[in-house]
């Protein structure tokens, strides 16, 4: 059996804790296909995994392969499935593991890459834009007119959640940083708060939903402004269910796998009825690196690692 390159997490920790080692390679079982990555989308949730935060909810057996989406190429097929060898393909990895050459994937996780989308555009799609979506409607379907806060609108997840939100004509209030605020913007926002010049509760108010990309502060803060039947929809802090005060309503979300929603949203991107920003595309030998920086920096968009460099 080859083996190939993978990025493994050893222990729970900081940048130390993560290594590229050389491991086995998989095969694909019924109901899988093995995927030839070309390229991966970084996300948040890496280094969450990697320091140990959401030990509780995503407990893992270590030394365990990161990463949560990818793009590429069917380069095998197990029983049971219809995709083909040569065929593009993006999806998430239904787990950790896509930092990794080759990947077995169930198939019902994966959508056909549309001819126009590279590599590098289809691997920012599987895990940010299902999750924006799927996290804007947790709460229920949006309606024209309601008033949704959206914090942390510049990076993957807010940058889909302003659209969709503008697209469903909801008024969209939207935080990011002052440099970033021209962008999430264009995106469609209505009021958009520079978080690093102003407190966004002098401008939000009376807000039906808020959608917390960021957790910490900014959520503890955010219930000052829900309108009295509001709700707060987090993707970045399970304590949410804990720490809801009373009376009020508050949501942890997790997203779920859905390759029809992906494979609609991608056809999307590619004819530019919405906007995806890859920001940094790095090579495998740069993934530790980026995963930290997107620990310590604002994102703007995605940044994505070319298997290929």
């Amino acid at each position: 059996m080859n083996n190939i390159r993978a990025l493994i997490l050893t222990e729970y920790g900081g940048p130390s804790a993560i290594k590229i080692s050389s491991i086995e390679a998989p095969t694909a079982k019924e109901g899988q296909v093995l995927v030839r990555v070309e390229a991966a989308g970084v996300n948040g949730l890496d280094w969450k995994v990697r320091e140990g935060y959401v030990r509780d909810a995503f407990p893992l057996q270590l030394p365990t392969v990161l990463g949560i989406e990818l793009a590429g190429v069917v380069e095998a097929v197990g029983p049971g499935t219809k995709l083909r060898k040569g065929d593009r393909v993006m999806g998430p990895r239904g787990g950790l593991g896509a930092y990794a050459e080759l990947v077995a994937v169930d198939e019902a996780n994966l959508s056909l890459i549309p001819d126009s989308l590279s590599f590098v555009d289809a691997a920012a799609l599987p895990v940010a834009s299902v999750a924006a979506w799927q996290s804007l409607n947790f709460a229920g379907p949006i309606q024209a007119g309601q008033r949704i806060l959206i914090q942390g609108a510049a990076g993957g997840l807010g940058g889909f959640a302003v659209q969709y939100a503008h697209q469903a004509g909801a008024v969209v209030f939207a935080t990011a940083l002052d440099s970033h605020a021209d962008y999430v913007r264009s995106l469609g926002a209505d009021h958009v708060i520079a978080y690093d010049k102003e407190q966004f509760e002098a401008s939000a108010n009376d807000i039906d939903l808020v959608l917390d990309y960021i957790g910490g502060e900014m959520l503890n803060r955010s219930w000052s402004v829900l309108a009295e039947d509001g709700v707060i929809v987090s993707t970045a802090s399970p304590a949410i269910l804990a720490s809801t005060p009373a009376g009020r309503r508050g949501l942890w979300f997790m997203n779920t796998s859905d390759a029809a929603r992906l494979q609609m949203i991608a056809e999307d991107v590619a004819h530019g009825r919405l906007q995806s920003k890859v920001n940094a595309v790095v090579s495998f030998d740069e993934l530790p690196e980026a995963i930290e920086r997107n620990r310590t920096q604002p994102q703007v968009g995605k940044t994505v690692v070319n298997f290929s460099l």
